[in-house]
Order: structure tokens, then C-alpha cells, then sequence
């Protein structure tokens, strides 16, 4: 049977292609038409899918899509509201009010010391608001009453506008699909449920404890499975507005940052703050855990957050929000493993591309191992959502072997776009070992090969990649690509080397695949590649083998037998607010434009036409920095 699943509309719109439980091909609308998280209807993704696939339109059986229509979403809003308000009672809050006060009598000073590389003293806090809305952000913290009607404000005004939102996505899925003549092969299915399914069915577990976090979905923020052969068992749902992607979706706005695609800068930043500042204020908020629920008091009053960004700095903040959303599924997750005795975890979610929060599941104890779907957020539903279409007792439960699901080009297509852009290159038949000489000769390499990745990560495919040797490489490269200095690097790996490289690999062998996690590093992996590990001593890697990925395995090899080391930095290759390069004309303008020394293209290398010029004014800026 031939599936084509469809993600949510509303971002990241993407279209995979399943074919008897097996992804043929997967492609994110953002890919091709180079505007991030992309919304609508993914034409152009369906359109090269059908080609890259062979399918016909006639050929696909059903069409799957992960969320109901419209108006049976709001309706779900519209119930949780009602479970809501029976639920709250004002004076929730007395505890995390009481303790902010406590703060602000007491006094806080940030500790500034040391700066935060990329982030100037001045921005330690969030640019400053008029006086009438600093004051409304005061009122917010008089009483738990005012509080709570605060709460139950912004609800009713987020369900206005998330049911609006919904109408139109439905008439857009509509009309889409009208279009390609698949109208009447519309299959809806929950939204959670296609988060679970994506995890536990491409995890390879023979049965698991599969959780959700995200931001809405289905009159939910997220949902507990049991899975097994025989499908999956809901355990429980949390309700709507107990949201852990809202309660971090609202940090991101308060810092300056846009929600639903800064989030991972928060996860960044909150390694160079002080969780204990903020954390007694917070941590009184949530409720239900010691029962495997969440319950945020005041979830909605975002007027809350944004106080606190007004006296409190950046980095406190982030630590803040990032050591309590780690607390509170800790303590989750720790109740559903001990109720239902299930050693597999799996994950998928939005809130789960939080890769600490992942590194804090795989520790709970009786926790054997634990998956996470490459592509957690709303655009890895499609997936999930062409899964369900299946008898569940037919899938075959086997590990997803790869994420390299998108498109590939030809060496004589890539070969057009360079003469196109009239660059000079040389052909390689070991392309691979020519791009580990330049690299071990401290080259920056932008590499394009094969088939591009699934998911938001840059798996080797379509990445930049550097030797981790140079700690202050953080500064000067993340500059250079206009993205924020202070965001760490993360490693690609040898997979034979994890042991060596990080503490705790074993049972998330498949999942650091995905660069979906962190662990502890080794001293040796500090000493040996620091631009790769963070300021708390984690990394974020890819191990990469020669099953997996061929030939990155073989560039890691050549480059380890030229310097001794198995890791190089993997970055995403794009500029910055774009998404991943996707065609070799994609790749050839982000090369030029980064200023990045080499591109590695298919059989390809090509030295950047100012090549010269490129070196010559970074050895001059690292002398100016190191005077």
C-alpha cells in the first residue's frame, strides 16, 4: 500500500512518501522553496516526491494527515478550556508569587562575569517596554487572582486564534489535494498519536513506554503510549494548556527570540546561567507529576515570563526555564516507567528537540535505552500519520536505517551549476580523502553529498564541517555565517570512537545517529576537540559508521588517519535564517556568500574564488583578537 503523509500545515510543511511501512522519500516544503518552516500546502514537496518516487498520483492509496479538520479542533480546544477552568482555582500560584517577591526584596544582581561570548553586557536583558506594559506585567504578580483571570484571558484569546488558524489550514489541505485529485483519500488522524507512532514504529523496539511533548495538538499538549506488537495503548493525554512547548515557547519570545524556531537558542544560553535564581519562582507552578500528569498554574499568563525577563538576565532566565522543563519530565517520565516497567523509551514532540531534556529521559532510572524520532516536530508527523494508515500488526517494528530521505543530484547536474556560476573545480574519484587533506589543513569545507536529510538536522549531507581543535572557533566561524556566537558546535563522530569520545552512549547508539541528544564528554574529548564541547561539558554529536552514512564515514577515516583525530565540527550548511541547502544551486550561493573556503560538491572540490583573500583576513582578525 502507498501512503503519501502529510504534516501540519501551519510550519514546517512536509510530504513523506511510505510505501508497506517504509519511507521512500521525505522532503520539507522549506527545502525547496528557501522560506523557513514553510507553511501551507507542501505542492513542490508532494510534486518531487512524485518524481523521485516514480508514483502516480493514481498509485497512492491513501493520503494521511496528522491533525483533525478544523472544526473538530476547536471543538477539542474548547473542551480542554472548560476542563481548565474546573480545574483552577485561584490561589494556585501563592508559592511561585511568594518566592518572586522574596527575589525582588532581597535584590538580584546578574553575575556577568564572564561575558557570554556573542552577547553583548547590554542585552543580558530584554530590551526594555514602555511603562504602561511594564506595569501590566507588575499586575501580573499581585495576587493569585489576578494571575489566574490573566490566564483565562489569553486562553480564550489563544483558542480565537489557533481556530481561525485551523479553519484555514483545513481549507488549504482541501484545496491542495483537490488539486492533485486526491481529495476523496483523505484519512485525519490524532495529532500525538502520529508523533507516537513515528517513534516506536521506526525505533525498532519490540515494545516501549512512548511519550509526546509538544506544544497543542489534538485538544492536547502531549500523551503517554504503550506500544507493543499489537499497536499502541494511550495511557494518558495531558490536557491542553499544560503545555511544556508554550511554557518554553514563552522564554523564547520574552528574550528576544521567535518562537517555534529560536527555541534551540534557549537551550544554548541556559548553560551559561544560574538555575537557582529563578528556579524556586517557577518550580511552585507545576503540579500532578508525582501522578504522571502536568499541571502549569497560570499557564497562559505569558505576562508572567515577560516580567521576569524585565528584571532578571538572559542567561538566568534560560537556566530557569531549561533545569525546571528537565525537572518536571523528569519526574514524568520516572512515573511511567516505574508504573508500566518498560525499559525502552521512545520520544517525539516538538518540546523533544530539546536535546538536554532527551539527555535527562536516558538518565531515569530503569531506562535500558531511548529513541527519538530524527524529525520530532510537527513535520515529522506526515510520517506518523501514513504509519496509521497500516494495519499496526503489519508493520515490521525495524530501526529507521537512515535520515537521508530527500532528494540527490547527479554529478552532470552538479557539474552544470558550477560551470553555470563559472567557478573552477577538480573531479575526484576520492572525493572523500581530498576533502580530509583540506580540512586537516584547517579549511573550512561546506559539503554536499548524496541524498539530503530528513528532519532539521545536517547529518553530513548538506553540512559545514571543521576541525575541533580551535575552542574560539565558536566566535569567529558562527560570525562569519551571521548566526549567534554563542550557540555551541556539534560533533560528527566515528561510531567505533563513542566510548572514547562521550560517557553514556549505550542504548542510544541509534539515536545519536540523529544528533538528537547530548552526553557527558571524556577528558580526552575535551582536550582533544573543545570547540565541540559546551561550556557544561556536553556535546550534541553524530556518530557516524560506514553502514549509516558510507561516505562521511569514509571523510571521518581519511581525516582521522591524517591527524589522529575521529571528530570534525558539523554544522548546518545554510545561511543564516535559511533552511538547509537543498540543490546545487542552493549550495553553490550559500558557498559564495558564507565565504566559506571550500566546497565540497558531489565529485567535486572547489576552492573559493577569494579564497585567498578569505585566509588572509581571518589570520589578520585572529591576531587583532589574540593583541
Amino acid at each position: 500500500m502507498r501512503v503519501l503523509g502529510i504534516s501540519p500545515l501551519d510550519k514546517d510543511a512536509t510530504a513523506s512518501f511510505v510505501e508497506d511501512g517504509e519511507i521512500l522519500f521525505a522532503c520539507g516544503e522549506e527545502r525547496l522553496s528557501r522560506t523557513k518552516l514553510q507553511d501551507g500546502f507542501p505542492m513542490r514537496a508532494v510534486k518531487m516526491g512524485l518524481e523521485r518516487t516514480g508514483w502516480t498520483l493514481d498509485s497512492i492509496d491513501v493520503v494521511a494527515y496528522s491533525f483533525y479538520d478544523g472544526a473538530k479542533e476547536a471543538e477539542l480546544m474548547n473542551q480542554a478550556m472548560l476542563e481548565d477552568e474546573r480545574y483552577h482555582e485561584p490561589g494556585d500560584t501563592q508559592g511561585s508569587l511568594a518566592a518572586l517577591r522574596a527575589i525582588n526584596e532581597a535584590g538580584y544582581t546578574a553575575n556577568l562575569h564572564p561575558p557570554i561570548p556573542g552577547l553583548d553586557r547590554d542585552k543580558e536583558f530584554a530590551d526594555a517596554k514602555t511603562w504602561l506594559k511594564k506595569k501590566l506585567y507588575s499586575l501580573s504578580t499581585l495576587s493569585p487572582q489576578l494571575d489566574h483571570k490573566l490566564h483565562r484571558r489569553n486562553f480564550r484569546q489563544w483558542i480565537a486564534d489557533a481556530s481561525a488558524d485551523h479553519a484555514l489550514r483545513t481549507t488549504q489541505l482541501h484545496e491542495g489535494l483537490e488539486e492533485l485529485g486526491l481529495g476523496n483519500k483523505l484519512r485525519r488522524y490524532n495529532h500525538h498519536l502520529c508523533h507516537a507512532a513515528n517513534a516506536f514504529y521506526y525505533s525498532g523496539y519490540e515494545e516501549a513506554l512512548v511519550m509526546s511533548f509538544d506544544g497543542y495538538g489534538s485538544g492536547n499538549c502531549g500523551a503517554v503510549y504503550r506500544a507493543s506488537s499489537s499497536g499502541l495503548e494511550k495511557l494518558h493525554e495531558f490536557s491542553f494548556p499544560n503545555s511544556l512547548g508554550q511554557f518554553y515557547e514563552y522564554v523564547t519570545a520574552a528574550l528576544g527570540y521567535r518562537p517555534g524556531r529560536h527555541e534551540g537558542k534557549i537551550v544554548g544560553l541556559a548553560a551559561y546561567g544560574d538555575p537557582e535564581v529563578l528556579g524556586p519562582v517557577l518550580r511552585p507552578r507545576f503540579t500532578g507529576m508525582q501522578e504522571g500528569d502536568i499541571r502549569i498554574r497560570g499557564a497562559c499568563n505569558y505576562y508572567f515570563t515577560r516580567l521576569l525577563s524585565q528584571s532578571f538576565s538572559k542567561r538566568d532566565m534560560a537556566a530557569a526555564y531549561q533545569h525546571v522543563l528537565e525537572e518536571v519530565v523528569r519526574e514524568v517520565s520516572d512515573y511511567w516507567v516505574n508504573k508500566t516497567g518498560l525499559q525502552n523509551v521512545c520520544v517525539s514532540g516538538g518540546v523533544n528537540a530539546n536535546v538536554k531534556l532527551n539527555q535527562r529521559i536516558h538518565e531515569c532510572k530503569g531506562v535500558n535505552s531511548v529513541f527519538v524520532y530524527p524529525n520530532m516536530g510537527d513535520g515529522g508527523c506526515g510520517t506518523g500519520a501514513a504509519l496509521l494508515a497500516f494495519e499496526q500488526e503489519s508493520l515490521a517494528r525495524k530501526p529507521l536505517e537512515n535520515a537521508y530521505l530527500g532528494p540527490d543530484f547527479s554529478d552532470e547536474e552538479i557539474e552544470n551549476a558550477l560551470k553555470g556560476a563559472g567557478l573552477k573545480y577538480e573531479h575526484h574519484e576520492d572525493v572523500e580523502t581530498a576533502t580530509a587533506e583540506h580540512l586537516a589543513k584547517n579549511h573550512i569545507v561546506a559539503r554536499f553529498a548524496g541524498r539530503m536529510e530528513y528532519g532539521p538536522r545536517a547529518l553530513g549531507n548538506r553540512s559545514i564541517l571543521y576541525p575541533a581543535q580551535d575552542p574560539e572557533v565558536n566566535l569567529w566561524l558562527n560570525h562569519q555565517l551571521g548566526r549567534t556566537e554563542f550557540m555551541p558546535f556539534a560533533p560528527a563522530a566515528m561510531a567505533e570512537h563513542a566510548s572514547r569520545l562521550f560517557i553514556g552512549v549505550d542504548g542510544c547508539e541509534k539515536t545519536s545517529e540523529f544528533m538528537t541528544i547530548t552526553f557527558d564528554c571524556t577528558d580526552e574529548m575535551k582536550n582533544m576537540c573543545p570547540a565541540a564541547v559546551h561550556i557544561d561539558g556536553t556535546a550534541r554529536p553524530q556518530l557516524v559508521s560506514n553502514e549509516t552514512n558510507p561516505s562521511f564515514y569514509r571523510l571521518l577515516s581519511a581525516y582521522e588517519s591524517i591527524t589522529g583525530i575521529p571528530s570534525l565540527i558539523n554544522t548546518s550548511f545554510n545561511m543564516h535564517e535559511e533552511p538547509i541547502v537543498c540543490s546545487p544551486d542552493d549550495a553553490i550561493r550559500a558557498f559564495l556568500e558564507g565565504r566559506i573556503d571550500i566546497l565540497s560538491i558531489g565529485s567535486f572540490v572547489v576552492p573559493h574564488p577569494e579564497l585567498d583573500r578569505i585566509q588572509a583576513e581571518r589570520t589578520e582578525e585572529s591576531s587583532t583578537a589574540t593583541c
